[in-house]
Formats: structure tokens, C-alpha cells, sequence
């Protein structure tokens, strides 16, 4: 059953946990903790870098890491950035003209693909639009950007915004720009594609690739969609939900390589208001550098007050989208793919983690489990960023961390409740025949009480009424009653006092135990102590009797120690706290013989009591006795005191 009822906490705690992980305060948690994967895999990559190296071939450092992940060579941001803005002394959005020469420039400067983060939803002046749709289609290269609006309400229609007219006249490729972000509002996803009117529109990214080797009118045709993947030509990109991939950022913002869209445009043919008449030509530079020959170039925002940046897992400063777009491309590129470990696999060895965790929190002490879970919660990070690092490989980090918090806590409410119910079962087992104080020693150290029996060292003592039964005839059976319940009450009270254990009352006999269930620095002591003791209560009682004109009676005692098997020797239903061997028989049959011998208090002890008291007590040898199944005879001794009495 304690196998079964492990299981089963299992599996429910890790239900709770993926239940609380299903809304977005709790998902959102367990994003930021892959978050900083991304952060601590960007500094480690700084560390690495051959800058950092201090000239020594090989060094890593301590922490393993594959080569430093860089950006794709081939990928360059053209940034509309500050300094644009200032050199060509304009507002947004910029004239089309401008566009139509960058596009011109870009190509004479040997750009493979030029890619606009740029929407040209709307038309502009004639002109303008008409010269940016011919500059176009002239050079061959160029892809433009759209986007599909959902609507506000569940009833409310799609739009798709795709380019102007004049641009779709001439059947020029174009990507939508949609951004999906994370319940906490950070993109770790790229929209692949979305759908309007059961259409696929494909993102920004995709049309690129599509195009990146082959620029064609029928790009489409070289993209297919399947159940886990995208296929982009030769590129097999997995999905994440139905049209989404993980994105494996490189850095933060401004990890691209960055050219100023001014830089571009300033040639001898085109004025820079904000130069102030200076000639820098700065595009001749760029065209001698051959820095964009055979390059995909992306054009894009850079600047806050256009509001395209988006918070991403590495912090800092937010990422223009110009350059999530680049991250994306360079991805694919590089085949460098960010993925999850599949969930029920995880599942799987989540349970396993658990259930062994479990078994280990049984066996050790709270405190030892506490550090534990640190060390493991500590150890499973580590793993995770390994896999991060080296692998691509994304796994769950809070959720588990939270999984094993709470295998933890129920382990330790599960403990404490058997607790609760290992000493509710021994004190209503024990107190009503054991001393206070040891009932409480026995609470401390439960694993004292040995189910099923264990061969122990102790003491037995048994005493008998002489004659009861020609007593009880010559009685009442209310006196009979009223005397005996006297008689035993002093009896135990006695035996409870000195740490000895009530086993049973067999009709007028006594059988008490010593040195179990807890341990007793000398029990045949104790039980020799006892026997004095109930020996002169028994005097007072008599005394008592006799001038309240009640006939009173005698008592015969006897005690051995020895080995013997004590535990629960009861049934499944009854619970039996008691002692069975040659010990016990011994003992009894050392009481039963007392009418046999003269001897002043009645109490015989064996030469196995006596072995362990004969510098403490007061004794006088008997005689040798033979107990039925043994040949040999057993010395007995009569106790008279205590030796320093």
C-alpha cells in the first residue's frame, strides 16, 4: 500500500504543479527562469570570445561551452536610427523616394536580398509609390512586408494589409510582420506564417529564405507546411505549437551588425540637409568596404519613438523588430535550431525523479531532505543550462524546482502525520502500564518497540496470590473484588515507578518486564528493587487490613533474567506487548515454587538474576532447581535486601 499511495502522490503533485503552470502568473514564472539561460549563455559566449581568451589557443574556462554562437555573416541590419533622421532632416514616415533609392544603392553595393521591416500599406505620393515599385522590380530583390490584423472580438472580421497596389501589380514577394508575445509580453517565438480565409500568409522571415538562393514570383511553391515542421527550400524548421518556432536569439539588442540607412543614401546624388553642405559620400565607402556584397539586408527601425522594439529573454535594452527578424534568419542559416524536450517524456522521467526523491526523503531526516533539495533544485539548473548551452535543448526548470519543493513538503507532512499516529498507537498501547517518563523516552525513539518480537536481555517478575482460590470461596465476590483491585492498584503503581512494564494480569498473578521496551542501566535491579518494594507494601496492606477487621493474604515472588523474544506476539487484531522464551517459564515457575521453601519475604531469584546484583543485594542460596525441557538444574537464591539497606 505505502508502495501505491507513492505513486499516487506523485502523479497528483505533478498534476497540481502542470496545473498551476497552465495559467499565465504561474507560466510566465517558469519563463524567466529559462530566461536567464539565455542571459548566462550570452556572458559565458563574452568570455569565450578570442578577445577574451588572453591569447591562450583552447582555454574555455572552467564551464564547458561549445564554439561562441555569432551571428550570421550574411544577415546586416540597414538601421533607420537617430542618426538617419538627423542626416536627411525628415519626419516620419520617409518619402517613398528615399526607399526606392536605398533599393538602388543596396543592389549597386551587391546585395543579394533586400528585406523591408518597413510596411507600404498605404499608398503615398503617385510618384513615389510608383518609383518604389518599379526601383523593385527592376533590381529583382527586394521583399516587402504586411501584416494580417485580427480582429478585436471573436466575431470580428481578419484583415490582411498587404503592400500597396502598385507593388502587388508587379507580383513582388511580400512576408507579414505579425509579432506574437508571451503571456508576459516578451517574444521568444517567431510567427511562421497565419492564416486568413484558410490561406497561409508567410511570415517575413519565411519569404526570405524562400528567396535567399532563388528570387522568383513562385517562391510559395518551395514552402510546405507538415505537422512538425516548416519546409523553406532545403530548410526544415520545427514547429512550436501549429505555426511558431523558438527563437535561438544571439545576443540582445545591437548584436547585428548595424549600417545607418543615412549611410546608404548619402551618395553624390542625394542632398543631406543635416551635414550642413558637407560632402561625405559615405556610400562609396560602403560599395569599396564590399561589406553588403552577397548579403540578405534587412531594413528596419532602430529608433524608440517608431515603437518597434520588443522586450526578449535577454533583457537590457528592448530589440528592435528589424532585428528579431535577423535573429530568425540567422537561425535557420546557421541550422542552429532552439527546441524543447518532448513533455511526456519529461513527464516520464519528472515521475521517476520524484518517486525517487520520495523514497530518499522517507529514509532521511528533514534537515538532510532540505539540503537535498537544494543541492538537487541546484544540480537540475546546472543540467539545464549544460543542455541550453551545448544542445539548444530547452527543459522545465521552475516547474520541476517547484515539483520537488512539494514532494519535499508532502514528505514531510506525510511524516509527521505517521508520526502522530505511531505515538497515538504506543501511548494508548503503553500508558496504562508503563511509567509516564517512559512512555515518553519510547515517543522519542519509537524504533525501540520492535514489531513482530526481537530477542532481548530483561528481567521478569512474576507475582502470585497464595491460596486465592480458598480466599475468594471463604469471601464475598464483592469483598473478593474490592480487596484484589486494592492489592493490584499498589501492586503496579510500584512496577510503574520503577520503569518496569505492566505485561499482564492472569487472574490474581502479576507478570511485569524489565528492560524493554526501553533500556534500563541494570534492570535485574530494578526487578529485584520491585520485589523488595511490593514485598513491603504488602506488609502495609496487611497491616491495614487487619485493623479494618478484613483477613488479608500472602504473596509469593519470583524473578529471572535472561534472553527472551519481546515485541508484539499478538494478532492482526489485538495488539500484545509481551515476552515468551525459557526466561519467562523460569520466572514463573521460580514464583510458583516459593510455598516450597521457608523464606522470610517470599521471593526467589535465580542465579542468572543474582549474577548481575550479587555486590547489590542481600541473599541466601536455596537450593538447585531442574525446570521441566532442561537437564540442567538452575541455583536459586532467596533476596532478602538491598546490600546497602
Amino acid at each position: 500500500m505505502s508502495k501505491y499511495r507513492s505513486i499516487l502522490l506523485a502523479l497528483i503533485i505533478i498534476l497540481v504543479i502542470k496545473g498551476l503552470f497552465l495559467f499565465p502568473s504561474f507560466h510566465s514564472l517558469d519563463f524567466k527562469a529559462q530566461d536567464s539561460l539565455f542571459k548566462l549563455r550570452h556572458k559565458l559566449e563574452q568570455k569565450t570570445q578570442p578577445e577574451a581568451l588572453d591569447g591562450k589557443a583552447g582555454k574555455r574556462g572552467a564551464f564547458r561551452l561549445r564554439a561562441p554562437r555569432t551571428p550570421n555573416e550574411d544577415v546586416v541590419i540597414i538601421a533607420i536610427d537617430d542618426a538617419s533622421f538627423s542626416a536627411l532632416n525628415t519626419s516620419w514616415p520617409f518619402p517613398r523616394e528615399y526607399h526606392a533609392k536605398l533599393i538602388q544603392n543596396l543592389s549597386l553595393a551587391g546585395a543579394r536580398l533586400i528585406v523591408f521591416d518597413v510596411e507600404f500599406t498605404e499608398n503615398s505620393s503617385p510618384g513615389g509609390d510608383a518609383l518604389l515599385a518599379e526601383m523593385a522590380s527592376y533590381y529583382d530583390n527586394v521583399i516587402f512586408a504586411g501584416k494580417v490584423l485580427r480582429g478585436a472580438g471573436p466575431h470580428d472580421p481578419d484583415q490582411l494589409l498587404s503592400p500597396i497596389a502598385e507593388i502587388m501589380r508587379y507580383e513582388i514577394p511580400w512576408g507579414i510582420v505579425n509579432m506574437s508575445s508571451d503571456s508576459d509580453n516578451l517574444i521568444r517565438k517567431y510567427d511562421l506564417f497565419e492564416l486568413h480565409d484558410d490561406t497561409p500568409y508567410y511570415s517575413l522571415g519565411v519569404a526570405a529564405l524562400a528567396n535567399s538562393r532563388i528570387y522568383t514570383k513562385e517562391w510559395q511553391k518551395h514552402i510546405r507546411i507538415q505537422k512538425d515542421k516548416l519546409l523553406v527550400a532545403e530548410n526544415k524548421i520545427p514547429f512550436l505549437g501549429h505555426n511558431k518556432a523558438l527563437i535561438n536569439f544571439y545576443g540582445p539588442a545591437s548584436t547585428f551588425p548595424q549600417i545607418s540607412y543615412a549611410s546608404v543614401m548619402d551618395d553624390s546624388t542625394v542632398s543631406m540637409p543635416g551635414y550642413q553642405g558637407l560632402e561625405f559620400d559615405e556610400f562609396y565607402e560602403i560599395l569599396e568596404s564590399g561589406i553588403l556584397k552577397d548579403k540578405i539586408v534587412l531594413v528596419g527601425a532602430t529608433i524608440d519613438e517608431l515603437h518597434d522594439k520588443f522586450p526578449t529573454p535577454l533583457g537590457g535594452n528592448w530589440t528592435p523588430g528589424v532585428e528579431i527578424h535577423a535573429n530568425f534568419l540567422s537561425m535557420v542559416m546557421d541550422q542552429d535550431y532552439l527546441s524543447e524536450l518532448n513533455p511526456w517524456l519529461y513527464l516520464c522521467i519528472e515521475l521517476i525523479i520524484l518517486l525517487l526523491m520520495w523514497c530518499v526523503f522517507r529514509k532521511l531526516k528533514p534537515q538532510f531532505s532540505a539540503l537535498l533539495v537544494i543541492l538537487f533544485i541546484a544540480l537540475q539548473y546546472l543540467l539545464a543550462l549544460l543542455l541550453f548551452v551545448n544542445c539548444s535543448l530547452l527543459i522545465p526548470i521552475l516547474q520541476t524546482a517547484v515539483s520537488l519543493a512539494f514532494i519535499y513538503i508532502t514528505s514531510l507532512l506525510c511524516h509527521y502525520l505517521d508520526t502522530m499516529k505511531e505515538k497515538r498507537f504506543i501511548r494508548q498501547a503503553f500508558q496504562q502500564y508503563m511509567a509516564p517518563e517512559l512512555v515518553s523516552e519510547l515517543l522519542k525513539n519509537p524504533k525501540n518497540l520492535s514489531y513482530g518480537g526481537s530477542l532481548q536481555e530483561i528481567s521478569v517478575l512474576f507475582s502470585d496470590i497464595r491460596s486465592f482460590t480458598t480466599y475468594s470461596e471463604n469471601h464475598t465476590p464483592q469483598e473478593t473484588v474490592n480487596i484484589l483491585k486494592e492489592y493490584l492498584t499498589a501492586m503496579v503503581n510500584v512496577i510503574v515507578e520503577n520503569k518496569g512494564i505492566l505485561d499482564k494480569f492472569v487472574g490474581d498473578e502479576i507478570m511485569a518486564l524489565f528492560g524493554t521496551p526501553m533500556p534500563l542501566p541494570n534492570h535485574a535491579l530494578s526487578a529485584c528493587t520491585v520485589a523488595l518494594q511490593m514485598r513491603d507494601k504488602m506488609t502495609e496492606l496487611q497491616q491495614k487490613w487487619e485493623s479494618e477487621g478484613r483477613v488479608g493474604f500472602e504473596i509469593g515472588i519470583g524473578v529471572n533474567t535472561g534472553q527472551a523474544v519481546v515485541g508484539n506476539l499478538g494478532s492482526e487484531q489485538i495488539f500484545d506487548y509481551t515476552a515468551i522464551g525459557d526466561t519467562i517459564n523460569l520466572g514463573a515457575r521460580l514464583e510458583g515454587i516459593n510455598k516450597e521453601y521457608e523464606t522470610s519475604k517470599h521471593i526467589i531469584i535465580s542465579e542468572f538474576t543474582l549474577e548481575q546484583v550479587k555486590d547489590l543485594v542481600k541473599v541466601k542460596y536455596l537450593d538447585e532447581v531442574k525446570v521441566k525441557g532442561k537437564n540442567k538444574a538452575v541455583k536459586i537464591y532467596e533476596l532478602i535486601d538491598l546490600a546497602d539497606a
